[in-house]
């Protein structure tokens, strides 16, 4: 089963207002903006968009809005994922995935289950799953590592395991599991930074905090690397290059939010424990959009 997950994906940030309720209108904005820079899916409820903060209820309540306000113009990935396998499943029942096209589910965190846990992790998902399930491999924040033969092994078993979202953050093993995976298989880039190498060995797009800001720019850098016109491509890289060391400096989404509240486009708020980057950072990513 092949996915329609390629190309650049955008993890959104979740707009909040000054109490830190949901800022719909500018939510609205937010994924107008994104499918006018021409980008090839969303992302609702990447760790972009604070869902470590958000309830069960207010997931839903954004889901729901985001699903009528893409209104079918891309394809929706939506973050399911967790540490407890029973709840993940539990919310795979009480969502209506009707209209997504497909679940991102980040391996378990903090429990740290050996490749055989992952395995059956990830494998009652597949099963209790309507829709197309991408695994999402980033060590940094789960403290575990999906390895090639245990995707290799998912994606043999279950149709509905269609892709990866690889921040490993080793090259060498994202080209391991690009030389055994089966054809249909698609490898996402989970770095931003890498996406361009990356692309050279195989991946076929990214899911990108950076395309929050600069979607038109980062969509086509990947198109261009995918066409392999890296004559284009590589002055678009090297261009955002510092955008996206600045959108990380102080933590994922605080940094792509003091972009778009600048773009004026939402507001620069945050759910603790993220809070807004330093003035000092802020007078760079000033800077930075200046030069742009």
């Amino acid at each position: 089963m092949k996915t329609n997950f390629t190309g650049t994906g955008v993890a959104m940030v979740t707009p909040f207002k000054e109490d830190k309720s949901v800022d719909y209108n500018a939510f609205a904005k937010l994924i107008d903006f994104l499918i006018d820079g021409d980008v090839e899916f969303l992302l609702v409820m990447g760790t972009t968009a604070e869902s470590a903060t958000l309830s069960f209820d207010e997931k839903n309540e954004i889901l729901n809005f985001a699903k009528k306000q893409i209104a079918g113009r891309v394809p929706i990935m939506y973050g399911l994922g967790g540490n407890d396998t029973a709840d993940v499943i539990d919310k795979i029942k009480k969502t209506d995935l009707s209209g997504i096209n497909g679940i991102l589910s980040v391996a378990p965190y903090y429990n740290k289950p050996n490749q055989e846990g992952l395995y059956q992790h990830f494998a009652a998902i597949a099963i209790a799953s309507p829709v197309q399930v991408v695994l999402y491999n980033v060590p940094g924040r789960t403290v575990v590592n999906i390895l090639p033969q245990t995707v290799l092994r998912l994606a043999n078993d279950f149709e509905n395991i269609v892709a990866i979202k690889e921040a490993c953050g080793s090259v060498d093993q994202i080209m391991e599991l690009i030389r055994i995976k089966p054809k249909d298989f698609t490898v996402l880039s989970g770095d931003d930074g890498l996406t361009l190498p990356l692309i050279a060995t195989g991946v076929e797009g990214v899911i990108s905090v950076i395309a929050n800001a600069f979607p038109k720019q980062w969509s086509d850098m990947v198109r261009y690397a995918k066409n392999y016109q890296f004559d284009k491509a590589k002055p678009i890289h090297y261009r955002y290059l510092q955008t996206i060391s600045n959108m990380f400096a102080e933590g994922n989404p605080a940094g792509a939010k003091a972009y778009l509240s600048q773009m004026q486009i939402i507001e620069n708020h945050l759910r603790l424990p993220m809070i807004p980057v330093s003035d000092k950072l802020l007078t760079n990513i000033i800077s930075d959009l200046q030069n742009k």
